[in-house]
């Protein structure tokens, strides 16, 4: 393991992280229902260069094509006896691309949700959740990465054994929630909550935050939330490149590559300090974002106005900070950052 990522966090003003995996897997020629891990194996050319794609674009750091690399995702595609393989696959994959890098790059093991609810309310219990999460960020050590970075978790439970995994790994950790229902995530965590429970850790997260949810405008919300909690641990932000419409038969974010420079910026100044891309971030949108974040200068916390005056409403009224009741806790898988 080296310390890059550990590095590029202390010695920059703002870390640009990667975008989407799904929307360019699914342009190299991935089938939907497909599972994206087995291509670490099977197409690693397409992983690499999906990789490169990001630094090619300006990313200090990028996620590996590991999301749904637990045992419990990959029995869907009857390959939970290859947990080791495809994530160490992965893993050495982007080791390459970065170690080949004229600049430091960092390379994030990314860790995915089981797919299953845990107990109480639903069958999952602690234990098995925890050796599935110690499994997966042991292979991905053995690939080379950097850091481990747990990404679009609902409940606290789940977040929890992932950060009990990673300490049994002894690897340094990220990890974002995904805020998708009116402020909150579907577990019904607020963006308070979490900055409540990352400081539960030891060691705790490195940075933390938020990922995937509906559109730009509302990440930067949940970002503000974050900030007003006083946490002086890094955020991270990878919003969705707009918000998703169906053209054609297909899924398509309506998020231009400007709106997403003038969304790294705000993220900065809302208080990230590793701003990223989600579902439908393309290269193009990345490129937009470096530029922005390298030739404009720091501002003053925008207000909720101004968010929505430059990236449009947000989804909701409520930030779920509020006396609003909290949305009923219900059954979903975690979804992949397409």
């Amino acid at each position: 393991m080296t310390n890059t990522f550990i590095t590029l966090l202390e010695t920059k003003d703002a870390l640009l992280a990667d975008g989407a995996t799904g929307t360019n897997l699914f342009n190299m020629g991935l089938q939907s229902g497909d599972a994206p891990e087995l291509w670490n194996v099977d197409e690693p050319k397409k992983i690499t260069a999906l990789y490169q794609g990001s630094v090619d674009a300006g990313s200090d750091l990028f996620l590996t094509n590991t999301f749904g690399g637990t045992a419990a995702r990959l029995k869907l595609h009857d390959a939970h006896r290859r947990v080791r393989e495809l994530n160490v696959a992965g893993a050495e994959l982007g080791r390459n691309v970065a170690d080949r890098a004229e600049r430091k790059i960092a390379v994030a093991g990314s860790v995915g949700p089981t797919g299953e609810i845990m107990q109480p309310v639903g069958e999952l219990s602690h234990a098995l959740a925890v050796e599935m999460f110690h499994e997966q960020a042991e292979a991905l050590k053995e690939g080379g990465v950097d850091v481990l970075w747990l990404e679009t978790i609902s409940a606290p439970e789940e977040y929890r054994a992932a950060a009990e995994a990673f300490k049994l790994a002894d690897m340094p950790w990220c990890g974002t929630m995904s805020f998708d229902t009116a402020g909150r995530t579907m577990m019904g965590v607020t963006s308070a909550d979490m900055a409540q429970l990352v400081e539960e850790f030891d060691p705790a997260p490195l940075a933390f935050g938020a990922n995937c949810g509906t559109g730009a405008s509302d990440i930067l919300r949940t970002v503000l939330g974050f900030a007003a909690q006083g946490t002086t641990r890094p955020v991270i932000s990878k919003g969705n490149a707009g918000i998703p419409k169906y053209v054609d038969g297909h899924i398509h974010y309506d998020g231009t590559p400007e709106l997403m420079g003038e969304y790294a910026v705000m993220a900065r100044d809302c208080g990230a300090k590793i701003i990223g891309g989600c579902c439908g971030t393309m290269p193009d949108h990345l490129r937009a974002m470096r530029e922005a974040l390298d030739t404009r200068p720091r501002g003053e916390r925008p207000t909720l106005e101004q968010i929505i005056s430059v990236l449009g409403p947000f989804t909701s009224e409520s930030d779920g900070t509020g006396e609003d009741t909290a949305p009923e806790r219900r059954s979903r898988r975690g979804r992949r950052r397409s």
